[in-house]
């Protein structure tokens, strides 16, 4: 994948799987294994040790990576599919619903 349409920061829409229509932010991306991690989805429950930063250990429950093809882009409350286009020398990213420049 040479470049991701997908970047931290982004507001996007879960398509499928057991959080679909959950929106949420982008807290990392994995281009080279093609997973997302989305805040406040896909969250599973952890058994962690006792340890110097947290004391007492026992149950957490934390996000887990979504497979990038898994969740869209979200553009002015709808869910967009992502493009590029070349403005002034720069590659940029459009929502193809719109036309818009995303960044």
């Amino acid at each position: 994948m040479a470049t991701s349409k997908i970047k931290k920061g982004d507001l996007v829409k879960v398509i499928t799987g057991k959080d679909k229509n959950k929106e949420g932010k982008v807290l990392s991306v994995d281009t080279k294994k093609g997973k997302v991690l989305v805040e406040g989805v896909n969250m599973v429950t952890k058994h962690t040790k006792p340890s110097a930063s947290n004391q007492a250990g026992g149950i957490i429950t934390q996000e887990a990576p979504l497979d990038i093809s898994n969740v869209m882009y979200v553009h002015k409350g709808t869910a967009t599919r992502i493009g590029f286009k070349i403005e002034d020398g720069k590659k940029v990213r459009i929502a193809k619903s719109t036309g818009d420049v995303i960044d």
